[in-house]
Parts: structure tokens; C-alpha cells; sequence
């Protein structure tokens, strides 16, 4: 396995990098104050800048107007933009809409890709995805009470679904909906381009996460599906494979979340380091880096971001060379090893802020507010831990 950075790939993470802190990392304060819509504007010139630098896109294909760059490219992209809650989005290559184009480029008809992914991937429309149900375990996806039935030329959908994130202001939605109830387990679901302006497609509300409800991309919309008619030209690949075209999209969009997440390991390690260097906590300068429990946790974060970056350049390595299938116990590692390596080092650098870290004043209570879900969605930790584990099980197991 050869992790080796091309010069190329170098220069595209370091103009990323500083792009980031000169760019972004500013617009925090007012991301943190105000409504997200109210950002649109400033956000809209920061892309105009992007696409004049010829990074837009970068984990879309070339055909479609991406860069087209590998999974494990993109990955060290991916942890260059996580630094800020700002990068994918500025960047245009975030989720859902990420793993919404490649759906798109892999399964739509032609007519899908010229109505939806040539606009999604130039940025003019936005996409969700709306598969997650209210009284239904997210963990398990063959489990779905949203039904699609065929009603001459078009399917008539009711369901509830909710934490369908971006659904304000998208354009359109792929749902998840049960179109072969007598089919086997994994049969039975299909995929469905809905067109959020449809009639029966209700946005009930913008759920509120830890106290604060978002709006536009930064939200997770509750959706009311009452008998939406779409034409059954709408579906997504073949009837029936809708979970197989999941678990397709969630074995990368995996590497995506994780090198994320590492992003944001950075940035709160680098903050960490930052007050343990500064903090003064006597009259004689002693800082509060000089105590042994920060000195632990600078220590401890460190080896672990590092343990977690390499399992996941490891499992994106995997996913290039041999597929997302045969890369399946690593992609189920990274899940649980990198959210909660996030989820630790963020409390350790919010712990060292003290009261400061619970604030706005710092992006610390944001990361520690909105990524705690890093452990729950796309699969509990939980679960990956218990399927990872009966799969190792089995090798184990000796013929009676």
C-alpha cells in the first residue's frame, strides 16, 4: 500500500489549506451568529473564487464537470475542508449531494442526468435524501414503512421520513421507498427522483439538533410524503435495487464522513495545542500546557488522530484498488474508530477552553453540538461493532 502524496495532490491540499484559514475561518463568527441563509450571498463569491482556482467539485467526475479525483485524493481533500464547517460547501462537494451525483452518474437515464446531475454538480440546484423514518431503527435500512405503488405511469408515495439533511432548498429528493413489498428482504425498496415542488411532498419542519434548528444546506428536514405522484421515469436504476444502490453510495460516502471528521480532529488538536501554549493559570507564567493531564491529552489526541488517519487512508486505498465489498471490515473499523477519536479530542480541546469552549466564541461548541450524531448516523457504532465482530467470528468458527 503506497499512501505517497503526488506533487500535484500536494499542491491542490495546500492551496485547499490556506484557502481554509484565509477564507473561511474568518466567516465562523458570523456563521456561528447568524441564519445561514443570510451567508448565502458571501458563500456565493467564495465558490466564484473556488471555480476560478479550478478546484470545484473535486470528488465529482471529469465528464460531469468535477475534478475526478480518486477517493483516496479526495479523502486528503476532504480532511483539508473539514476544517472548517464551511469547506465542503464552499468547495461544492458535500454530503448529501456528494453521494447523490455519483447515484446519478452510476444509475440515472440519460434525461435524469441532463435534469438533475448536470445542474447539481455546476451548483445551481441542491439534492437530499430521504431514506431515515421516524418509527423505523436508521441502523437497519431494509426496514422502511414509506411506500411507492404503481398507479398507471407513475408511482403515488406516502411515508414519513425525517433527518432527510439540506431538504431546504433542494431541488429535488432520492427516496427510499418500498415498491416490491412481496420481494425478499433486500428487494424490496427502490430509488425515486422526487422534485421537492411536488404536491404531497411536505416539508413539515427543520428538526432542531441540540437546540438549534438551521436552515437552508445546514439543516435536517421532517418530510411528509402524502400520496406524492411522480412518473415511474423517476426511478433510480432498476425496481427493487434501492439497498443495494445504498449500500453502493455509503461505503465511500464512509471515507468522506471520516476524512471530515479528521478535519476536524485538526482543528480542535490545533486549538488544543493553542491554549495549552497560551493559557496562563498562575502569577508566575505557568501556562496550562505545563501540567501533566494537558500534556496527556496532546499526547493521546496526537497518536490517536494519527492511528485513525491511517486506517482510513487505508480503507480509501482499499476502496480504489479492490472495491467497497472486498474493503467492507475496514469501512465498518473507521466508522466507530474515527467518531469517536473526533468526539474525544473535541471534548479534550473544549475541556481545555473552559467556559470559553462552551461559547460561540470558539467553533469548539459547534463540532461539539452537531458531530456528536458522528456515532449515530450512516450506522450506531453498535451495530458496525457487531456486524465487524461476527464477521471476524466467522473465520474463527471450526466445522462440528
Amino acid at each position: 500500500m503506497d499512501f505517497k502524496i503526488s506533487d500535484k495532490i500536494q499542491t491542490i491540499v495546500d492551496m485547499i489549506n490556506e484557502f481554509v484559514e484565509k477564507e473561511l475561518i474568518p466567516l465562523e463568527p458570523e456563521f456561528l451568529a447568524k441564519d445561514f441563509k443570510d451567508l448565502l450571498p458571501i458563500l456565493k463569491e467564495k465558490q466564484d473564487l473556488v471555480r476560478k482556482m479550478e478546484l470545484w467539485a473535486p470528488n465529482f467526475p471529469v465528464e460531469c464537470g468535477g475534478m475526478g479525483l480518486s477517493l483516496l485524493e479526495h479523502g486528503l481533500v476532504s480532511e483539508a475542508l473539514g476544517r472548517s464547517p464551511l469547506g465542503h460547501y464552499v468547495f461544492w462537494c458535500q454530503a448529501p449531494d456528494a453521494g447523490n451525483v455519483e447515484i446519478l452518474h452510476l444509475h440515472g437515464t440519460k434525461k435524469q442526468k441532463q435534469r438533475y446531475l448536470t445542474p447539481l454538480v455546476k451548483g445551481d440546484i441542491r439534492s437530499c435524501f430521504a431514506m431515515t423514518e421516524v418509527d423505523m431503527p436508521g441502523s437497519n435500512p431494509v426496514m422502511l414503512e414509506t411506500t411507492a405503488v404503481k398507479d398507471g405511469e407513475d408511482y403515488v408515495i406516502n411515508g414519513h421520513k425525517w433527518y432527510t439533511t439540506a431538504a431546504d432548498g433542494a431541488n429535488f429528493a432520492i427516496v427510499m421507498a418500498v415498491t416490491n413489498p412481496d420481494a425478499s428482504t433486500y428487494r424490496k425498496a427502490s430509488m425515486i427522483i422526487v422534485p421537492t415542488d411536488t404536491k404531497g411532498f411536505n416539508l413539515v419542519r427543520n428538526i432542531p439538533v441540540m437546540g438549534h434548528k438551521g436552515s437552508d444546506y445546514f439543516s435536517h428536514g421532517e418530510i411528509l410524503f402524502e400520496s406524492c405522484r411522480v412518473p415511474q421515469e423517476n426511478l433510480l436504476g432498476p425496481e427493487g435495487q434501492g439497498f443495494v444502490i445504498a449500500q453502493d453510495r455509503l461505503g465511500p460516502g464512509r471515507i468522506h464522513h471520516c476524512m471530515r471528521w479528521l478535519g476536524i480532529c485538526r482543528r480542535a488538536f490545533d486549538l488544543l495545542c493553542s491554549r495549552a501554549d497560551e493559557r496562563l493559570i498562575s502569577p508566575s507564567g505557568k501556562t496550562l500546557g505545563s501540567t501533566q493531564t494537558v500534556r496527556n491529552w496532546i499526547a493521546e489526541s496526537a497518536a490517536e488522530l494519527q492511528a485513525a488517519r491511517l486506517l482510513t487512508l487505508n480503507s480509501a486505498w482499499q476502496i480504489d484498488h479492490n472495491g467497497a465489498s472486498m474493503a467492507r471490515d475496514s469501512i465498518s473499523m473507521i466508522k466507530f474508530v474515527v467518531a469517536n477519536t473526533m468526539n474525544k479530542i473535541v471534548d479534550r480541546a473544549l475541556q481545555a477552553y473552559g467556559g470559553l469552549g462552551m461559547t460561540d466564541d470558539t467553533i469548539l461548541a459547534y463540532f461539539y453540538r452537531h458531530e456528536r450524531a458522528a456515532r449515530i448516523y450512516d450506522g450506531a457504532d453498535e451495530v458496525h461493532k457487531a456486524s465487524l465482530a461476527k464477521r471476524i467470528l466467522k473465520t474463527y468458527h471450526k466445522e462440528q
